[in-house]
């Protein structure tokens, strides 16, 4: 029967067997709020306590978004910057660099300084590289790459025992140089009272002096011409002005007490800083960061990856120091 199927006969049947049923939709919420009155007016149902309810969090990248929240800092940089299209150093796009073909002292001076250097001040830093890239496989740094390329290990290991070698023995005197010699020059302490000075109150050797082949007699070419550079393109110079006066006194004592490639290196830094207007405290946090430092490891990483190259390029097999250039005793 069709008229059974129609939404008023539905209706009626269920109002006959005792459902609520609205007259219309639109009535539906109305039918709901008098249903629930009147139970509750029989003491069928208590009454429940409305409440607010709690605000759902904004999704965190939505938040981000809207600039709503941020993440904590983790890492600070200054020198760099990948977000965008092009890389920067220091704010100078990395297509500008390229494009106007820059130097690698350039770009240091972007990445370690945050400065674009002048023409002069970059050629001494690339000059510094080429004078520090090698001094041969008998030093430690190389000889310890050498050691360990020939016991089979890779590259990154290789360079890396030859780098650890670096320290105040070798290599790594250069921002104590720099440190002392500059002590003494703001102190106004004269050559003399400067080696008392070491010796006495810092208790060790001037960092950046003496050499165990190099001498008076045998001087250290790459000293020589870093000296050179420094005289003729600096318009001031008072820290290695200063040191060629230590040195005087030095070598009075023993001929081999010379200004060193270490100490050089350090001490002419000074003046590259001085005659770019690096404040004080510039120069204190280049001095305290150890970039100086970084130069040497920067030169010499060359040369040590040379040596690692040489070894594996003929196939050499394990070092063993021969026995009789080793004391054995009690």
């Amino acid at each position: 029967d069709s008229a059974r199927e129609t939404a008023d006969a539905k209706n009626r049947a269920l109002r006959e067997a005792g459902a609520i049923v609205p007259d219309s939709y639109e009535d539906f919420d109305k039918e709901i709020r008098k249903t629930f009155e009147n139970l509750r007016k029989e003491g069928k149902i208590d009454p429940v306590e409305e409440f607010v309810p709690p605000e759902i969090p904004l999704d965190y990248n939505t938040a981000i978004r809207l600039g709503k929240v941020r993440r904590p800092t983790d890492v600070v940089v200054t020198i760099s910057d990948d977000r965008g299209d092009v890389p920067t150093f220091a704010g100078v796009g990395l297509d500008k660099i390229i494009r106007e073909k820059k130097s690698i002292g350039y770009v240091i001076g972007l990445l370690w300084f945050k400065r674009e250097l002048p023409e002069f001040a970059q050629q001494f830093i690339e000059m510094v590289i080429k004078l520090t890239a090698d001094h041969g496989p008998a030093v430690s740094g190389a000889h310890n790459a050498i050691i360990t390329a020939r016991a089979g290990k890779d590259l990154m290991a290789s360079l890396a025992s030859g780098i650890l070698t670096i320290g105040p023995r070798f290599g790594g005197a250069i921002s104590n140089a720099a440190k002392y010699f500059r002590e003494a020059l703001q102190k106004e302490m004269t050559p003399l009272e400067f080696m008392g000075y070491m010796k006495d109150v810092v208790k060790i050797n001037i960092p950046g002096i003496g050499h165990r082949i190099k001498s008076v007699q045998n001087p250290d070419v790459r000293v020589q011409l870093l000296k050179e550079f420094v005289l003729k393109n600096f318009e001031k110079h008072p820290h290695i002005d200063y040191a060629l006066e230590v040195e005087k006194l030095t070598t009075s004592k023993r001929n081999n007490l010379i200004l060193n490639v270490d100490g050089c290196i350090g001490i002419t830094f000074l003046d590259l800083l001085e005659n770019l207007d690096f404040t004080k405290e510039e120069i204190e946090d280049v001095i305290f960061s150890e970039a100086l430092n970084g130069l040497f490891v920067l030169g010499r990483s060359i040369g040590m990856m040379g040596h690692v190259f040489d070894q594996k390029r003929q196939r050499a097999g394990l070092y063993r120091q021969p026995w009789d250039e080793i004391l054995f005793t009690d």
